[in-house]
């Protein structure tokens, strides 16, 4: 039997997201978060192709993400509660790594495997935020899907696109955990 690191699978075991809304000041900072985004860049990444990007916005530089994204929701026509939730991950929080998922030409890696990467990364960057201590969210919703607004926030290429938007703060109150998936009806055995 192979040597478990006990604390890491009790970790992996007990992990739970905190709600990006309830994620307060003090923000990491510059320092704090090259561990986690080292942790998340040391995924799988099918091929060396390294299939994705960070853009880290912390300080002032959410609130300029919270502007861009109620003028696109404008522009779009956007009704008023589907804008708000938009704009509000980015008013409510100090500090949001997005990842970047930027597929790589390759006859050997298809992109549905460097699309799966991108989002193993965001995966990845939660839980290394989590293990150090903050609270951390993984969002998309709209702004991750409109491309105007991430060309505009992200400078992103005709291939690219948003995996997902990682919140990291300091956790204001313990999140109650949520049922988890009934693993008789979706693991299936075969035993030979």
């Amino acid at each position: 039997m192979p040597e478990p690191n006990q604390a890491a699978l009790e970790f992996l075991l007990t992990r739970r997201s905190r709600p990006a809304k309830t994620l307060v000041a003090p923000w990491p900072d510059r320092a704090a978060l090259m561990p986690l985004i080292t942790a998340a860049a040391r995924n799988p990444d099918h091929g060396k192709l390294e299939p994705w990007r960070f853009a880290v916005f912390t300080g002032s530089a959410p609130a300029r993400l919270a502007g861009l994204a109620a003028t696109r929701a404008a522009e779009a026509g956007l009704d008023p509660d589907t804008a708000a939730k938009g704009i509000a991950q980015f008013e409510q929080t100090g500090c949001v790594v997005a990842v970047i998922a930027s597929p790589k030409p390759s006859d050997k890696i298809p992109p549905v495997e460097q699309t799966l990467s991108a989002g193993a990364v965001c995966l990845a960057l939660l839980n290394a935020a989590l293990a150090a201590g903050w609270g951390a969210n993984w969002l998309t919703g709209w702004p991750a899907h409109d491309r105007g607004f991430g060309a505009a926030a992200f400078g992103l290429e005709a291939d690219e696109f948003v995996a997902g938007f990682i919140h990291v703060g300091s956790e204001s109150v313990a999140p109650p955990d949520r049922p988890r998936p009934d693993l008789a009806a979706i693991v299936r055995w075969e035993e030979s």
